[in-house]
């Protein structure tokens, strides 16, 4: 064979065969591996550690740090700008578990990487731990971001609350009692889950304002008003740490006891009815109170001030108002569990007092022509008073109130006590029943005559017939009585004994001296029965 010699660093030669020049070897798609650097691993794994892939930059592999940059925004937006509630935790443990993988993966890498910069790698693990304050000042930086957006959420509870109570002010206590609730919660809230805030640092001067804004009726001398108000607030010591309200612990009860004092004596001077439970309140709640110690003579005072007004125009009214005390007044003394001695006298002498003035109304209803209740009236005071000087008179007023029921014109004088006189009249019953005969006129009486056995009802047919008399049987032995009486009209009624229903008889007599005078009770049938 001839030729050209081939050797390693010549080509092809001879016809056929350009000459391509010397020949170069193909660069290789990475550079060859490096020798294992654990100093340069660790360098990689801090870089990553800051959550800008900067180790993969490093080693030349831009897809995982593009990875690590995509979540380290994508935290950002989710936990940016802070607010109270923070970032989710579960963001937070994913981000987390990427960094460390990034880690781990990047030192893997860097083990057998040679590094594009620096070319030191001390430097870069220097570097890598310089790095590392950004995760770590952000980190800083975002709790306190945090926890200034909780105080500013706090602070907006606050003041939301603050609102509650301001606009509860304004509407009757029951109708903003729920707000003033919903606010003592938030206040509460604050105090105790939140107490190193600057919120919670507030709650007690809002406490002061929310006191005086419930009980803002005392302030306006409404003590009626202030009433359940004031028990609510005593309330609250119960659901806030007493730190938080120190003097406002006991800040409503001297004021709940004057109001229950003016409240209860308001209307105990008006006869109003609630003042014996205000009162009474009064009394269980602050037994030892100054203002406990003025109940007994307010009442004494309502006692003597009826009493007096039974010599008044209006005595009925007194008097009932004095019953009406009496029951009252017991009532309290009852359920009163201090403070309470000298009561029971006073109910007495209420007592005694209406029963005494019994006699004033029934004097006045009798002047008013209102017999039927002077009647009453007249009849009970001689039943609650046995010794009474006024008994008697009241007995005889009451014959003839009744009288007057049935003849007005008996009603026109007031029955006095006199008693006698030097004209005979002779009652007769002529009727099956026992009868009860009433008279008034210069005297006032009356007596019972027994049923006559051998009478009888008249039919009304026999009552009108001409020449017809009663009592004239000379056969019958009539029960009669019989009574002296001064000149002048005396007005008769006499009825059955023992029957309500039936209507009385009655007679007007003009007596004069010189005459005689009988008058016949008898009984008379129709559609009912009459005497």
């Amino acid at each position: 064979m001839s030729g050209d010699a081939y050797g390693p660093n010549q080509g092809f030669q001879g016809p056929g065969f350009p000459n391509p020049g010397p020949f170069v070897p193909p660069m290789p798609s990475a550079p060859p591996p490096a020798p294992p650097d654990a100093l340069r691993a660790t360098a990689v794994a801090l870089l990553n550690l800051s959550g800008l892939g900067l180790g993969y930059l490093l080693v030349r592999r831009r897809i995982p740090m593009a990875v690590c940059l995509a979540a380290t925004v994508v935290l950002l937006l989710v936990a940016l700008p802070a607010d109270a509630d923070g970032v989710p935790g579960a963001a937070l443990v994913l981000y987390a578990v990427l960094l460390l993988l990034a880690a781990l993966h990047g030192a893997s890498v860097g083990l057998r990487t040679r590094l594009v910069w620096p070319g030191q790698q001390p430097v870069a693990l220097v570097l890598g731990i310089v790095l590392l304050a950004v995760p770590v000042g952000g980190a800083l930086w975002y709790d306190s971001a945090q926890k200034e957006a909780v105080e500013r959420a706090l602070l907006d509870r606050l003041d939301r609350a603050d609102k509650r109570v301001t606009a509860a002010g304004q509407e009757a206590f029951a109708t903003g009692k729920s707000d003033y609730q919903d606010a003592l919660a938030v206040y509460r809230d604050l105090a105790v889950n939140h107490a190193g805030s600057r919120a919670a640092a507030q709650v007690p001067d809002r406490l002061k304002t929310y006191y005086t804004t419930v009980a803002a009726a005392y302030s306006h001398n409404d003590y009626c008003t202030a009433v359940e108000p004031l028990k609510y607030l005593r309330t609250v010591p119960e659901s806030i740490p007493k730190d938080q309200l120190g003097t406002l612990t006991h800040w409503p009860d001297d004021r709940l006891a004057t109001s229950l004092y003016e409240c209860g004596a308001d209307g105990l001077t008006s006869g109003g009815d609630d003042w014996v439970t205000r009162f009474g309140d009064l009394l269980s709640t602050f037994p030892d109170s100054g203002q406990a110690a003025k109940v007994v003579p307010a009442v004494d005072t309502a006692e003597k001030k009826a009493a007096k007004a039974v010599s008044g125009n209006d005595p009925c009214t007194a008097v009932k108002q004095l019953h009406t005390l009496n029951t009252q007044i017991l009532q309290l003394s009852n359920g009163a569990a201090g403070g309470s001695d000298g009561l029971t006298e006073v109910a007495a002498r209420a007592d005694s007092s209406g029963d005494a003035g019994e006699y004033e109304c029934g004097v006045k209803q009798y002047k008013d022509g209102d017999f039927e209740q002077a009647q009453q009236t007249m009849e009970q005071f001689v039943t609650d008073n046995p010794h009474h000087r006024n008994r008697d008179r009241a007995r005889k007023i009451a014959i003839g109130a009744e009288v007057a029921q049935t003849l007005p014109a008996a009603g026109k004088k007031l029955p006095t006590t006199a008693g006698g006189g030097g004209i005979s009249v002779t009652v007769k019953n002529d009727s099956p029943d026992d009868i009860t005969v009433l008279y008034t006129g210069p005297v006032t009486g009356s007596f019972t005559l027994k049923a006559c056995g051998s009478c009888k009802a008249y039919s009304f047919a026999s009552s009108i017939t001409p020449g017809w008399e009663p009592c004239s049987d000379s056969g019958k032995n009539y029960p009669q009585h019989t009574i002296s009486l001064p000149p002048g009209t005396t007005y008769f009624v006499h009825k059955p004994k023992n029957d309500t229903t039936a209507a009385p008889g009655s007679d007007t007599a003009k007596l004069s001296y010189g005459y005689v005078y009988t008058e016949c009770a008898y009984t008379t049938q129709s559609l009912g029965s009459s005497y």
